[in-house]
């Protein structure tokens, strides 16, 4: 790719030190090559979904520009999780760090590996409301994202989910 384009990506934890994995994930996207700019959202607090009985989440959305093309994106995620610890093992069970493509300039796109927008990010509260926030920023005004911004506008506020703070 030659031009920066914009991308989403979700981060999540809900073991271990939650806050230190997410800020180690973020600092990693940060030294990767082709992302010269990494924006952090608020972190909330959110109950698990799918598998209940399970610790509660960090999440957060990081805001990218990247000259990377979606795959190496993806693929370059998959190496931070499993720098941190990431075992998959059971689906929507705990985990030491989840990071998911959300959204990649405005691409829609299936394929058995990579699915965008992502299929379930919409009615996810720990999606939608750190991405709300996102798109606030000036960076993040481009009118790319009016669609983006208006179908969020539209969603009620998630439940489940709280503003978190380190102590």
């Amino acid at each position: 790719m030659s031009g920066a384009v914009q991308a989403f990506v979700g981060l999540g934890a809900n073991l271990g030190d939650r806050w230190a994995t997410l800020q180690t994930a973020l600092e990693l996207l940060r030294q990767t090559p082709g992302l010269p700019a990494v924006e952090s959202s608020p972190v909330y607090e959110s109950d698990p979904v799918g598998v209940l009985d399970q610790p509660l989440f960090l999440n957060l959305v990081a805001g990218v520009e990247t000259t990377l093309a979606p795959e190496a994106l993806l693929r370059r995620l998959g190496e931070i999780e499993h720098h941190l610890g990431r075992q998959r093992t059971v689906r929507w069970g705990p985990r030491t760090l989840d990071l998911d493509l959300l959204l990649f300039a405005g691409e829609t796109r299936a394929s058995p590996d990579l699915e965008l927008p992502h299929p379930r990010m919409f009615g996810r509260a720990f999606v939608t409301e750190p991405l709300r926030e996102l798109l606030r920023r000036p960076r993040f005004q481009q009118p790319a994202w009016a669609e983006l911004r208006a179908r969020l506008a539209a969603l009620p506020p998630g439940a489940g989910l709280r503003p978190w703070r380190p102590d």
